[in-house]
């Protein structure tokens, strides 16, 4: 019998890294635990619309950095860095308020993601962009898939759509796949994303998947 796995979690500690990353910490698991979710749902909701593809958070004893990837740097920076500097205080804002466990020294990067048409997740709220604009499904679909095959780095691609479609009265799910998508293989570099589209008559649910190519261990050096 198959099981739908989570093909991030699958691959975990194989081919994928963790998002958040503590070194030399105290044992406080609970808190720290609550501290980094929150703060993820946060910055989820303050960065909507900026084609954000990952946050990471690095936390040790006296600094905690945040890591946030995106395909448009410039809208977050900001004028001379004042867009990152108000997203820093709206942070603290949050840590105070919600009594979170973080140090005081806190640090915001941002990196700019080369591909967004390779990303996942950029592909995902491109799809909800155009559901948003009242663009037909099936023509958005179709075209994202072709932009996304177009990178020569991708072998496969897979949208799936779910929820009222063209505001439609029952639900229903469309799928559309272009290429292989070798989801059981532990080696195979698959970025995956889910994502919501919020239409007046209900969310309409986006699940991407892209096909990279297979990862394998760098040859050891011979002494």
């Amino acid at each position: 019998m198959s099981h739908t796995v989570h093909p991030y979690s699958h691959r975990l500690g194989i081919t994928k890294d963790w998002k958040s990353r503590w070194f030399s910490v105290k044992k406080k698991y609970r808190d720290l635990l609550k501290s980094d979710t929150v703060l993820r749902e946060y910055l989820d909701k303050r960065l909507r619309g900026l084609y954000v593809s990952l946050v990471e958070t690095e936390r040790s004893e006296k600094t905690f950095r945040i890591i946030i990837e995106t395909s448009r740097p410039g809208l977050i920076i900001g004028k001379n860095g004042e867009g990152s500097a108000k997203l820093r205080e709206d942070v603290l804002k949050i840590i105070k308020k919600e009594n979170l466990l973080a140090p005081s020294d806190i640090k915001i990067d941002i990196k700019e993601v080369r591909s967004p048409e390779s990303n996942a997740s950029i592909v995902a709220q491109m799809i909800a962009e155009g559901l948003e604009k009242r663009l037909p499904f099936r023509r958005v679909m179709k075209q994202m898939v072709e932009k996304v095959l177009a990178n020569r780095d991708v072998l496969g691609a897979k949208i799936q759509l779910a929820g009222r479609l063209g505001g439609a009265e029952m639900s229903r799910q469309e799928k559309l796949k272009k290429g292989q998508i070798p989801l059981q293989t532990f080696r195979a570099d698959i970025d995956y994303s889910h994502y919501e589209a919020r239409l007046p008559y209900g969310k309409i649910g986006i699940k991407v998947w892209i096909y990279k190519g297979e990862v394998f261990e760098k040859a050891q050096k011979k002494y």
